[in-house]
């Protein structure tokens, strides 16, 4: 596609509709990119997060556009490929809550692992000048010792995580047998005002603003010893994007390298609205995992060397952030925060 006579990069994007998806969308349109968002067909809409990048396909000014596909379809994403021939692919669709990949391990292992090995094979047979970035993730270290790096053995502890390994090494495999430019981008928790509700953080900070306007009570919560690593979700798309511009693909964890348990991120979230977590926190068994992972804190130096990207959003400035949105939501306020430092800067 040309815009004002220039030949615009076009991107495809998996799970555009989900958290990163979103950022991320927003972030390569900035970049000038032409995006491509694969969707699941569905009877309701999900494309909230998104909704405010959509321009109708006959604007001449559109530079987004949505296209029915599931990652469980592999011919389906083989024709796409084929017809975009998109210049990137990121492969961020996925079934990503832990919790839940223990009731549906076997959908887990579909989407969240074949789903790769689907979308691989359509690059290598429609599109294979593609560079292409798989969305692994730190649930892959599981029990091993923190700190983890791109060196540390993977010791699973979920579905999830195990789905994570598979398509990690089939990305590793594909790259080195048929020396396509394919990345693993390692990602330790990233959080937004636009993550899920039901994942923790984004549970937590919405309880507390609603507990603060008075329109809750308690909160339920499972494990709060749980250590991890928590950064900003926008300042990590950003990495997303330099990991494909290198000259070959490779392996890189991102991560802020900073310790915090759930039950921290619940104190910093209650002390942003004054109140004290120890008053409206409750215990809930049923949010346990079966098998449990203690402690995620990442080393992303291979990542600061490389792409030259550090996270800018500490996990404390996260909860405000976090905490501050939900409450405007209450308050009836249409806002969002997209950037992180690392974000405003880059989309220049």
């Amino acid at each position: 596609m040309k815009k004002a006579g220039l030949l615009l990069k076009k991107a495809l994007i998996t799970g555009i509709t989900g958290q990163d998806g979103s950022y991320l969308a927003e972030f390569l349109l900035a970049k000038g990119y032409q995006v491509h968002g694969v969707i699941r067909r569905a009877s309701t809409f999900n494309t909230q997060r998104i909704d405010h990048l959509y321009l109708d396909p006959h604007n001449p000014d559109a530079r987004m556009f949505l296209h029915y596909g599931d990652l469980s379809d592999g011919s389906r994403m083989s024709a796409l490929l084929a017809q975009i021939q998109p210049d990137e692919i990121y492969n961020l669709a996925a079934q990503s809550h832990v919790r839940v990949s223990f009731d549906e391990p076997e959908y887990t292992g579909d989407t969240t692992g074949l789903g790769t090995t689907r979308l691989l094979e359509a690059m290598r047979q429609s599109a294979p000048a593609s560079r292409f970035y798989q969305a692994s993730s730190s649930e892959m270290f599981g029990a091993a010792p923190p700190p983890q790096n791109e060196e540390t053995t993977f010791y699973p502890r979920s579905p999830y995580g195990v789905a994570k390994v598979y398509s990690y090494w089939m990305t590793k495999n594909y790259r080195e047998a048929y020396g396509l430019h394919l990345t693993n981008g390692i990602l330790f928790n990233h959080e937004s005002p636009r993550r899920g509700e039901t994942f923790v953080t984004r549970k937590i900070t919405r309880a507390v603003a609603r507990i603060a306007r008075g329109e809750q009570k308690e909160l339920f919560l499972g494990n709060l010893d749980a250590r991890r690593d928590w950064g900003y979700a926008p300042d990590y798309v950003v990495a997303m994007w330099k990991m494909l511009q290198q000259p070959s693909g490779d392996d890189y964890v991102l991560a802020t390298g900073t310790d915090l348990s759930v039950k921290d991120f619940v104190e910093l979230s209650f002390k942003h609205v004054n109140l004290n977590w120890e008053k409206f926190v409750r215990f809930d068994e049923k949010y346990l995992r079966p098998t449990e992972v203690d402690s995620l804190v990442g080393d992303a130096s291979k990542a600061q060397k490389a792409l030259d990207w550090k996270a800018g959003v500490s996990p404390q400035e996260l909860a405000s952030i976090m905490v501050e949105y939900d409450l405007a939501v209450l308050d009836g306020a249409n806002i969002d925060f997209p950037s992180g430092s690392v974000w405003a800067n880059a989309i220049k």
